[in-house]
């Protein structure tokens, strides 16, 4: 758990008593870099009566110093999102963010079914809401897309076509994420989804092509796993970071390689986490004992991994990108 350096300086944002939606919690941010400036989305909360999230923005030029808008960037328009939007994860396509977030049912406090949400920017100014894009799931949460699009074999997730021709083209690009769905009968919610699925969806955003692609296996994350950053991709596979739950309820950080042209193929994985509660404001909070990745961009060979700490504040922790890297593989065939 030494790979990871955390910035002296944590947390690098808190909740702002001057704001009243962001008042009480700011957490889970996602982060992406446009060359210049790292752009961050985070989770905030203002009141605990209801618990109802919205989305901040704030920016930064050096990765760690960040100023906020006064103003949420996303807040519920929607009737799908009057009971808030949680966690956004953001990914960068072509010239395109594409920004997935969390909404409910009903309150927090009410077993509520939950579903996945998608929005498009180009500028974290003005935001195209596409709607629920997790339907066909009465549990889903952290989607995730990867940042490109891929032309994938008709035959990789038994995909049908459907054209009139039936002749496969192999010419199709699909967009790949990944996600936490639940697919139990249970429809009151008290079950919860536990592994990390991949799947493929076209531009109309319907998810109905997946694999499980991991399974909890370690003692620290044998409750549930689930996705964190958009994967980024390296030399030796996408990197993918994901959050694992012990059955004591510590959140986690764990690391995985993908094949980079068959996603569904993990290289490595890590054996032991990547990082954990360990400070104060990882261990107390809202949610006590929550290190939970959800942002991550590399500058210059430098990771940096976004992370709500307590589901309270936003952290930073740092690493080599080469290191880190050759330190998974290495994991992965420890005892």
């Amino acid at each position: 758990m030494t790979i990871f350096k955390r910035y002296s300086k944590n947390p690098i944002l808190t909740p702002n008593k001057n704001n009243w939606w962001e008042s009480k919690a700011v957490f889970n941010c996602s982060a992406s870099y446009d060359g210049r400036n790292i752009n961050m989305l985070y989770r905030a909360i203002g009141e605990y009566d209801h618990y109802i999230s919205r989305i901040g923005y704030a920016s930064s030029s050096d990765g760690f110093n960040f100023s906020r808008r006064n103003n949420p960037a996303i807040f519920p328009t929607e009737e799908y999102e009057i009971y808030g939007m949680e966690d956004p994860r953001a990914t960068q396509i072509g010239d395109k963010i594409f920004i997935t977030y969390v909404v409910l049912s009903d309150y927090v406090k009410s077993y509520p079914k939950i579903f996945s949400a998608l929005a498009v920017t180009k500028d974290y100014i003005k935001f195209k809401k596409v709607g629920i894009i997790t339907k066909n799931f009465h549990y889903n949460k952290g989607i995730t897309f990867f940042p490109e699009k891929f032309k994938l074999d008709y035959n990789l997730f038994n995909i049908t076509n459907n054209n009139n021709n039936n002749t496969n083209t192999n010419t199709d690009t699909y967009y790949l994420l990944l996600h936490r769905p639940d697919i139990s009968t249970d429809l009151n919610l008290k079950t919860i989804g536990r592994d990390i699925w991949l799947s493929l969806t076209n531009s109309l955003f319907i998810i109905n092509n997946s694999i499980i692609l991991l399974k909890p296996e370690q003692d620290w994350e044998n409750l549930k796993i689930g996705t964190g950053p958009s994967p980024i991709k390296t030399r030796k596979g996408w990197l993918l970071f994901y959050h694992g739950v012990s059955i004591d309820r510590i959140y986690r950080v764990g690391a995985a390689l993908l094949d980079l042209k068959d996603p569904r193929r993990v290289i490595a994985r890590t054996k032991h986490p990547l990082l954990g509660p360990v400070e104060k404001y990882e261990k107390i909070g809202d949610v006590n004992n929550v290190v939970f990745p959800t942002g991550a961009v590399v500058i210059d060979k430098k990771l940096l991994l976004y992370y709500g700490g307590a589901d309270k504040v936003c952290c930073i922790a740092s690493a080599n990108l080469d290191e880190l890297i050759e330190y998974i593989i290495k994991d992965t065939m420890s005892d």
